[in-house]
């Protein structure tokens, strides 16, 4: 069962979602927009290495707005801290932004309950695309879980800006069981 609009809203004031800041004309039928952050994350290497740490460079996107380039994945972050212990939540581009030719988050819109803070965007433009801070980029949807809830502890949690893999914790992990 998905939320909708009235149902976010409420949600929201009584603290069984979290979206800060909240903005009412962001309330879509069954969804929230969320904005584009400030900040942006480029990898450096000319390599991703999944089992390691990967140097980043930060780029702050200024009032002119910022020129995403095709063939380079940009990490960016919503405005809003966003979290929920008892929804799940799940974040897509939204349309109008599909339609620029800007793939937003398509590989992981899932969040998991007890997740709180600003949420990384996974960002692939088709072809240049200029981005401005603030601009509406997402849309997150939360669905009613049944059964027990574990509450998320990951390495993600409180989340502020765009965040780059930390895959290498997990590797390091089942490298360590396996020894």
């Amino acid at each position: 069962m998905i939320l909708t609009g009235h149902e976010i809203t409420a949600a929201a004031h009584d603290g069984r979602l979290t979206i800060t800041p909240f903005e009412p004309d962001q309330v879509n039928p069954n969804s929230y927009n969320v904005r584009l952050g400030p900040t942006l994350l480029t990898y450096t290497a000319p390599v991703i290495d999944a089992h390691r740490p990967n140097p980043t460079r930060a780029i702050e996107i200024g009032q002119g707005g910022y020129v995403l380039q095709p063939g380079e994945l940009y990490l960016g972050h919503t405005l809003e801290q966003v979290g929920s212990n008892a929804f799940v939540p799940l974040l897509f581009g939204r349309s109008s932004v599909g339609r620029l030719g800007l793939f937003v988050e398509i590989t992981a819109p899932i969040g998991d309950i007890g997740f709180h803070g600003q949420w990384t965007l996974m960002l692939s433009p088709i072809r240049p695309l200029r981005v401005y801070a603030g601009m509406k980029i997402g849309q997150i949807m939360f669905f009613v879980s049944t059964g027990a809830i574990d509450l998320y502890r990951g390495k993600y949690q409180a989340a502020h800006g765009p965040q780059p893999s930390r895959y290498w914790q997990d590797v390091a992990g089942i490298e360590a069981v396996a020894s």
